[in-house]
């Protein structure tokens, strides 16, 4: 019998960024830990789209090419059963490591093929998430032995009120009654930089941050004066964080005074707006 490989199969609405084919990812000294699979779905003929046209008088939805990406680990089971009984186990955790894997992927080829346009994904934006098994060549082509669908988790109850608040926002900055601060854009970019595990990013993004914050929610000192002053008490902790992300990496330690600090941060940012809406 073929040997039998475990895989997760994701597909997205829009182009992921690697152009089809299949990556080896290597681990620790060099050896493979998976093998990815990216494949273009359902692609427009360019000739149906190419050139100018009349519009027609209603907008219909045009058709879009889906991405697919397939994770497969490089070491097959030893038997059938031994496949079976690890997807009756398999879920959600396997889901989130894939989507951990592919986005340092994105990463990667945002940073190779130097385009910001490249971007990350997460659990709740994928159409389809499998997690299954089948034979390498099998599952390369799409295919499997065993699979098993897994809908988006539904997120926690939210109260209305909270539940609204980004709605607030979005017709107060659309009106004209707020505007965006620096700072929000750059903690986003801090946050999104330590969830994926890259400390240095991380630690740099948020010395400049934090720099932006203290300038930008001085106005609002009335409102969020206590959460300054200690944004401002903790300018050496990051500095100190991101001079050692500049010397090569960070321990820790020094990593957790990041992740209390951007908690600390973006919590300043958040009391300004409640305060702000209210």
């Amino acid at each position: 019998m073929a040997a039998l490989f475990g895989f997760v199969q994701l597909e997205f609405p829009w182009a992921l960024g690697p152009p089809d084919g299949r990556y080896v990812l290597r681990g620790h000294a060099g050896e493979p830990e998976h093998v990815l699979v990216t494949t273009t779905l359902g692609a427009p003929q360019r000739r149906l789209l190419g050139g100018r046209r009349p519009a027609p008088s209603s907008a219909e939805p045009e058709p879009v090419a889906t991405a697919r990406a397939t994770l497969v680990a490089a070491s097959p089971f030893s038997d059938e059963r031994a496949a079976a009984d690890w997807l009756k186990a398999a879920g959600e955790d396997e889901i989130a490591e894939a989507i951990a894997v592919l986005n340092r992927v994105l990463h990667l080829q945002r940073t190779a093929a130097a385009d910001p346009a490249v971007r990350e994904v997460a659990r709740e934006q994928a159409l389809v998430s499998r997690v299954g098994y089948g034979e390498g060549e099998e599952v390369a082509h799409g295919r499997w032995t065993e699979a098993i669908a897994h809908p988006a988790p539904r997120g926690g109850r939210v109260r209305r009120s909270e539940s609204l608040r980004p709605q607030e926002r979005l017709a107060a900055l659309l009106g004209g009654r707020d505007a965006p601060l620096a700072a929000e854009e750059l903690a986003l970019r801090c946050r999104s930089d330590l969830d994926a595990g890259r400390r240095r990013e991380a630690a740099l993004q948020l010395r400049i941050a934090l720099e932006a914050a203290l300038a930008e929610l001085e106005p609002w000192r009335a409102r969020v004066g206590e959460r300054l002053d200690e944004l401002r008490e903790a300018r050496g902790i990051v500095g100190d964080a991101a001079n050692a992300a500049l010397q090569g990496g960070l321990d820790d330690a020094r990593t957790a005074d990041v992740e209390r600090i951007l908690n600390r941060l973006e919590a300043a940012l958040r009391a300004r707006i409640a305060a702000g809406l209210d």
